[in-house]
């Protein structure tokens, strides 16, 4: 009940074929809740409570997974949302072709924002970055995101956080822990690269 879409946002999970590309990514479950359940009701969170005390303060609390299962999803290494993003973000761009006109600009974005977690202290590779805009050092991360652009509409088709290539700027270093074979672990080797040479590498990849 609690995964439940609004019917205008249910025709769009199924045209979109989310689960298909949740699946596609590597993001299944072998017990317990369906990720693609799991998901629904992380993506209603937005609309509906904005966040988790809300949910758990509501009416609906009872029916809401517990809150391990959630983060679990959200930290599994294994789990590929890189390739899930460039998989979703291409079935939109094919929906869209037919409806744009072949003589508009159609071009890659790359966008770089700082992402601040001032009150942190423990957050893995969290980083002293640089804030063009404020010009100051922040406590947080560097969101580059890679998007598509029919000079209309904006698409989002890849993404980075980057920490800091500099050792004496990485207030947090990796978790020891996390399997070298993983998805994880090789966005936290990105992490640590500069912001150009990772630019290049989502272009690459798209």
């Amino acid at each position: 009940y609690f995964a439940q879409l609004p019917k205008e946002i249910k025709q769009g999970f199924s045209e979109l074929n989310i689960g298909y590309h949740l699946r596609k990514a590597n993001i299944t479950k072998l017990s317990g809740y369906s990720c693609l359940t799991v998901f629904k009701l992380i993506f209603l969170l937005v609309f509906q409570y904005k966040n988790w005390f809300r949910a758990f303060m509501s009416k609906r609390s009872q029916d809401l997974p517990g809150k391990d299962t959630v983060y679990r999803f959200l930290n599994t290494p294994t789990y590929h949302w890189r390739k899930f993003l460039l998989s979703l973000s291409s079935e939109m761009i094919r929906l869209l072709q037919p409806l744009t006109s072949k003589d508009r600009v159609t071009a890659f974005v790359i966008d770089d924002s700082v992402f601040s977690r001032n009150r942190s202290k423990s957050v893995e590779l969290l980083a002293k970055v640089f804030d063009h805009s404020t010009h100051q050092y922040l406590k947080g991360f560097q969101m580059l995101t890679l998007g598509w652009t029919d000079s209309f509409t904006f698409i989002p088709v890849d993404f980075a956080l980057l920490s800091s290539p500099k050792k004496e700027n990485r207030l947090q270093e990796i978790n020891t822990n996390i399997d070298k074979r993983t998805s994880g672990y090789k966005r936290r080797q990105e992490a640590l690269k500069s912001k150009p040479d990772v630019a290049s590498a989502l272009l690459d990849h798209a």
